[in-house]
């Protein structure tokens, strides 16, 4: 039984959840600053009938969405984000779903490896899906089927969404190894340092402690910093090569909150804290992993 489903953002993940849900089901997709000839749906005429409602957007725009759509959801709808980051607040997209959703109304995460352009051509992908609620969980699994998107369900929402997000942040760390030409057996350590630091984060957090070594964690991870085509792989590179004018995304947008929330102590994570270093003073980035490993062998 076809179900309805209401993307929101038709950026490149927009565009892959388009691709895998349109053959099977319903779509009615908007965006508030869409390309050129394409025409978003309204959203007073669609939330209304969306039974799933995918917010494909970056996490900052979720409180002001949430707050637009509210008073057309169903009681049953289920909103679901990727969004892998913190908004201005310091807030995740669970908490702010939290805090802005109207009193139980449900929501899921859906975040692991999941590459767009991966998507678009018909590879596989694989994702945990975040959520407390049975029904939600049948519902959304019959959404993806019939795709090559494989899901994991989870309860662990705390978990799984500091995993994806810190992520980010961890893979800068193999784009600069890589660009230092520090060679595979750093990244070898580079793994197992940035999992035993997520998972005591995790842990911090309120999320369970296997939760870094499955898809949102270790999974995503892998992807991310390892592939060349990674935005975050490449911001890694482009620190540690001095290319500084162009510095963005969720990971050093995940740092500034941090500090700016106060939400870790980075002194008690050491790689963290020499990513943090590096995009504070991208002086001899090569020395900060030299101090590093010399520190990790005392």
């Amino acid at each position: 039984m076809p179900i309805n489903i209401l993307i929101l953002g038709y950026g490149e993940i927009g565009h892959a959840m388009e691709f895998l849900l349109k053959k099977h089901h319903s779509l009615a997709i908007w965006d508030k600053y869409p390309p050129v000839k394409f025409i978003p749906v309204e959203l007073e005429h669609s939330v209304p009938q969306a039974d799933v409602i995918l917010f494909c957007l970056p996490v900052n725009p979720h409180r002001e969405i949430i707050q637009l759509i509210a008073p057309y959801l169903k009681k049953n709808c289920i909103c679901v984000s990727v969004a892998k980051g913190l908004d201005e607040t310091g807030k995740t997209a669970a908490q702010i779903f939290s805090e802005n959703l109207p009193k139980n109304q449900l929501f899921a995460l859906l975040y692991g490896p999941m590459i767009a352009e991966e998507i678009l051509a018909g590879g596989y992908a694989f994702a945990q899906l975040g959520s407390r609620d049975s029904a939600s969980l049948k519902t959304l699994q019959t959404c993806f089927a019939h795709t090559r998107l494989y899901l994991e369900p989870t309860d662990d929402i705390e978990g799984i969404s500091w995993a994806v997000i810190l992520k980010n942040v961890y893979a800068m760390a193999f784009g600069m190894a890589d660009e230092l030409k520090l060679g595979a057996n750093v990244r070898g350590y580079l793994v197992t340092a940035a999992l035993h630091e997520l998972q005591r984060i995790v842990v911090q957090m309120g999320g369970q402690p296997d939760s870094p070594y499955r898809l949102s964690g270790l999974g995503d991870l892998i992807t991310t910093a390892t592939s060349e085509n990674s935005h975050h792989h490449a911001l890694g590179r482009k620190i540690a090569k001095g290319e500084l004018g162009d510095i963005s995304g969720e990971g050093p947008h995940t740092l500034k909150m941090i500090e700016q929330h106060q939400l870790i102590n980075l002194r008690d994570f050491a790689l963290l804290q020499l990513i943090h270093t590096t995009l504070r003073q991208p002086i001899d980035i090569r020395s900060y992993f030299e101090d590093y490993f010399q520190h990790r062998m005392r």
